[in-house]
């Protein structure tokens, strides 16, 4: 089996990164895991990310999604799997994040009862109409907007005491 090349960063990019804020400390990291899979989750594409770098890319994608268009958009995107059918919540509860990963869990037991519904290709109008089909969804979005900011440290953080896992960082 053919060994993946670290993916690496230089140390200025991660510098500049941290000194712009925890959410572009993480970005600098995933967008160089898209820079890898090419711009697209595949089959193929997949196994060029390590665990710990495809919880670092759903963490970014989920924060995106969620702080946009909550978890509708999220799911309606093509998310739903990517976060609640891998072990994301799992690792957010590894990564010291218990609280954060219970609300995943919550959330994941939404999308699991309405997959069908929520995953289904449908135009604005029902994409729109979803929002409110789907209420249930805002109590957790609304935790998780009120503490999106201590989250996002929390995982910088960890991302930043365990730099191996998540990218080489070399000098420049």
């Amino acid at each position: 089996m053919e060994t993946i090349k670290p993916i690496q960063i230089a140390e200025s990019k991660v510098i500049a990164a941290a000194e712009a804020g925890m959410d572009e400390f993480i970005k600098v990291f995933t967008d160089a895991y898209w820079e890898r899979v090419g711009g697209e989750l595949t089959a193929a594409t997949m196994p060029l990310l390590t665990g710990e770098q495809h919880v670092l890319l759903g963490y970014q994608l989920f924060r995106d999604e969620v702080m946009e268009g909550g978890f509708v958009q999220l799911i309606q995107n093509g998310y739903g799997p990517y976060i609640f059918e891998n072990p994301f919540a799992k690792a957010m509860r590894l990564f010291g994040l218990k609280d954060f990963s219970k609300l995943i869990y919550k959330a994941r037991e939404i999308y699991d009862a309405h997959k069908e519904d929520l995953t289904r290709d449908c135009t604005d109008e029902e994409f729109m109409a979803m929002y409110e089909q789907y209420e249930v969804f805002d109590p957790l979005e609304e935790t998780y907007l009120e503490e999106e900011e201590a989250i996002t440290a929390a995982i910088a953080h960890y991302v930043d005491e365990h730099l191996e896992l998540f990218a080489e960082v070399v000098k420049d």
